[in-house]
């Protein structure tokens, strides 16, 4: 199981806007993820209403996990996205 652990870089948490890109972009990466505060839980990444439930604060650590094929790719991209608080997931990292 591969794994980022990673403080997210929008000020505002994962709600709203950040959770909306967030979750289209994990979506995308054609890979199954979750999402969980440190010592928490882990949620679908691609479920909108999961990753706003989480309540993730602007610096609070997450952890991203996948066991699929292709896994660090996708988990090094969205970590790169979260820390960053991009607005879209980078083409390459």
């Amino acid at each position: 199981m591969a794994e980022r652990r990673v403080n997210v870089g929008w000020a505002e948490g994962l709600h709203a806007r950040p959770a909306s890109i967030f979750v289209r972009a994990a979506t995308a990466t054609g890979v199954p993820v979750t999402i969980a505060k440190a010592g928490g839980a882990p949620v679908n990444a691609a479920s909108m209403l999961a990753v706003l439930g989480l309540g993730a604060q602007g610096g609070e650590e997450i952890v991203l996990a996948s066991g699929a094929e292709g896994a660090d790719v996708a988990l090094d991209r969205l970590a790169k996205l979260v820390a960053e608080g991009l607005e879209e997931l980078p083409e390459t990292v």
